[in-house]
């Protein structure tokens, strides 16, 4: 039942952009047509089991004082052979993407779980973490880009609407439709999850790279902790 938790956890009550607010740019920017959204869920969440799984299994070996630029070098290994078979196999969705595949390496979901989770438990479980949030990041952006692109531009997946494809209502393909629809979300999920969702004050600073710059913490026990 534990590692069940672990798994379905990134769904609702820990989905780490309507929940915990992480990898929020990423979200707004990609979520304007579904396949763009479902590229870029499928990418990060590869991206966060694999970084997930050699965190935990180098977590004794890594020196503590420099695991953060550790972490940073396995992910954008991963993020670069995630990148080169996108570009070799999906060409299209590359360049839909841009500069956000790439970018991949500083989303805080994938830093997020490196430090919170995958520093502190075993590989399966880090791999069962990595699951259930990437699959929480996915269906986020497929539900904010399915509710953009069907009512913002009449189509979905690239197939027309009918008479949504002609009485759609552009402004949600915009970056002020995209605010609207996330807030109504993280609204949504509040209420699903009837106020049982972890708050920002439940969790620790220490495993955040900007806790220093914040006050949060002072620099030496940010390499301490």
């Amino acid at each position: 039942m534990r590692r069940l938790s672990t798994l379905t956890r990134g769904i609702i009550l820990e989905n780490p952009v309507l929940v915990l607010v992480l990898g929020t740019c990423p979200s707004l920017a990609v979520s304007t047509q579904a396949s763009n959204a479902i590229g870029m869920g499928v990418a990060a969440t590869a991206v966060l089991l694999g970084s997930n799984i050699c965190i935990s299994a180098l977590r004794k070996v890594i020196p503590d004082k420099v695991r953060i630029p550790c972490y940073i070098v396995l992910i954008a290994g991963f993020v670069t052979v995630v990148q080169m078979i996108v570009k070799a196999y999906a060409p299209a969705l590359d360049k839909a993407l841009g500069l956000y595949l790439p970018l991949i390496v500083v989303n805080c979901i994938i830093l997020g779980r490196a430090e919170m989770y995958a520093n502190k438990n075993g590989v399966f479980d880090s791999a069962l973490d990595a699951i259930g949030m990437g699959a929480g990041f996915t269906l986020t952006l497929l539900v904010m880009s399915s509710i953009r692109e069907i009512i913002g531009n009449g189509t979905w997946y690239g197939m027309k609407i009918p008479v949504l494809a002609d009485n759609h209502i552009s402004i949600l393909t915009m970056a002020p439709g995209g605010f609207f629809v996330f807030g109504c979300l993280i609204a949504l999920v509040n209420k699903i999850s009837k106020g049982k969702a972890p708050r920002k004050s439940e969790f620790g600073c220490e495993g955040c790279p900007s806790a220093a710059a914040c006050g949060k913490l002072k620099p030496e026990e940010v390499i301490s902790e």
